[in-house]
């Protein structure tokens, strides 16, 4: 009777947890499921099934293809950048230098500061009335007059991407300062004593070591960044004519401005199923790559 307590044991204390993902995760994505392939009212209700419609209208959209373009580029270009900086920037704080902890704790400020917080205060500078940006730029002479910064979509674009990036590379730079910090310091001793160059060292010490840590980093990046709302909304809410959504800011559009609850819920089944595929993927070169 005691083993057989003992045994069950580990999954009672695991129940609540198990329930809690069931009844806050998997139930959700079912009935977003359910919803995709349903008639959805403008007042929310769900009138019945209607087979594979709600997708077949959203492959038929052009808003929807574009919109599909801008978030590989906003994902691929915001992680991209972040980890490129992130890296280079852990790299510096990793060695010993005074205001060091002054430093981490400026550097952390953009990524523990609310999204919202930081699309306003971007708003606010690059705005071509009364920005800060202008202002600046005037004050030092570079520009003679208020430049519109975001006047055409790409712009726009551009500049939330930027803003992506500028807070999402703190969260790279501790998850690979946290590797670089669990690295021997006597393997880079045995190496200079061996002769190897910075860049030797680099690609066969360092990015070796740092790569669980890279690994991470860049998959709940692509997460968060795929699904980042608050930027791209705040900034533009799609503005020019669509042109800067994208497929989370898309489908809330489709749900709670069009009153199309059902092409809202396909569009979500369609961006889940993409980025299932993209962590896959990754997850699985990375575990190669470690086992080789």
């Amino acid at each position: 009777m005691k083993k057989k307590t003992l045994a069950i044991r580990p999954y009672v204390w695991l129940l609540p947890s198990v329930i809690l993902m069931v009844s806050m995760i998997l139930i959700p994505i079912i009935s977003v499921f359910k919803i995709s392939f349903s008639e959805v009212g403008r007042s929310g209700h769900i009138r019945g099934l209607n087979g594979i419609e709600n997708y077949l209208d959203i492959f038929k959209d052009r808003v929807f293809w574009h919109t599909l373009q801008n978030t590989f580029v906003w994902t691929i270009v915001v992680v991209g950048v972040s980890t490129v900086i992130g890296f280079i920037l852990a790299m510096v704080l990793n060695q010993r230098f005074h205001g060091r902890k002054f430093v981490r704790a400026v550097v952390i400020f953009p990524w523990a500061t609310a999204l919202v917080i930081q699309s306003v205060i971007w708003k606010y500078i690059i705005n071509a009335d009364y920005g800060s940006l202008n202002v600046f730029l005037r004050k030092i002479g570079l520009i003679d007059g208020f430049i519109n910064w975001t006047k055409t979509a790409g712009s726009m674009f551009g500049w939330e991407c930027w803003i992506g990036i500028f807070v999402t590379f703190p969260f790279v730079t501790f998850c690979v300062l946290s590797g670089l910090q669990s690295i021997d310091t006597a393997l880079y001793e045995s190496s200079a004593i061996d002769g190897a160059s910075f860049w030797q060292r680099l690609f066969k010490i360092t990015l070796p070591l740092v790569s669980p840590s890279l690994t991470v980093s860049t998959v709940l990046n692509i997460i968060y960044v795929f699904n980042s709302f608050p930027i791209v909304w705040t900034i533009s809410k799609g503005a020019p004519a669509d042109q800067t959504h994208t497929l989370v800011t898309y489908l809330y559009q489709l749900s709670f401005t069009d009153g199309k609850g059902g092409h809202a819920a396909a569009v979500s089944v369609i961006g889940f199923v993409i980025l299932a595929l993209c962590a896959s993927i990754y997850m699985i070169i990375s575990l190669r790559r470690e086992e080789s």
